[in-house]
Parts: structure tokens; C-alpha cells; sequence
């Protein structure tokens, strides 16, 4: 995902993308804790999609777009 992509979306849309996100990353922390995660890199790259969604949030937000 990139941050590119995201500026194209509206508002809504990030928002939904961010809450799949953060289940996303619930998924692989308990995968983590119970010794079943095969691809530990996953869980960085989903620390980081959350932060661009984020990032992305917050510019529309101080921008004045409505969502």
C-alpha cells in the first residue's frame, strides 16, 4: 500500500481501510503469542500500512476535507 494510493481515497474509505488494519495486526499478535506467525515480517509491514492510514488521515483532516 502506498501513501499515493491512499490520498485518493476519501475519508470514509481510509477509515474502514484502518479498522481492517488494526484487525489485521490483532490477528497476528495473537498468531505471534501462540508461536503459529510463519511470516514475522507481516507484522511490520502491518505496524506500518497503520501508520501511512494514519498519516493520510490527518492530512485530509488539517486540509479541511469533509469526510
Amino acid at each position: 500500500m502506498k501513501a499515493t494510493e491512499l490520498r485518493d481515497k476519501d475519508i470514509e474509505a481510509l477509515e474502514a481501510e484502518l479498522l481492517e488494519q488494526r484487525k489485521e495486526q490483532f490477528n497476528l499478535r495473537m498468531q505471534q503469542a501462540t508461536g503459529q506467525l510463519a511470516r514475522p515480517d507481516q507484522v511490520t509491514r502491518v505496524r506500518r500500512d497503520i501508520a501511512r492510514l494514519k498519516t493520510v488521515i490527518n492530512e485530509k483532516i488539517k486540509a479541511g476535507e469533509t469526510s
